[in-house]
């Protein structure tokens, strides 16, 4: 299992994660609210501005404060390990 950090020391499984979206467009916020209702909501942006949102095989989504980009750079790089190692 491949470990990335979200920020702040925070770790979540890379072969979990469905897909990472900006929090920016409408159909997600209501995601994240109806999540938030249903109590799968993770914040891990420590009250910072949420930059990424990662969605989970599990229905769970996570908050993160840094960009999309940088969550993909770590999985590819998670990825590639797997290959170097595997």
């Amino acid at each position: 299992m491949k470990l990335i950090n979200i920020g702040f020391g925070n770790m979540v499984s890379a072969e979990r994660i469905v897909a990472v979206v900006s929090p920016e467009s409408a159909p997600i916020k209501r995601v994240i609210q109806d999540v938030r209702e249903k109590g799968l909501l993770i914040d891990a942006s420590f009250g910072r501005s949420t930059k990424a949102v990662a969605v989970m095989d599990s229905g769970h989504i996570i908050l993160s404060a840094l960009s999309p980009e940088v969550l993909a750079a770590r999985m590819i790089n998670a990825s590639e390990e797997g290959i170097e190692n595997g």
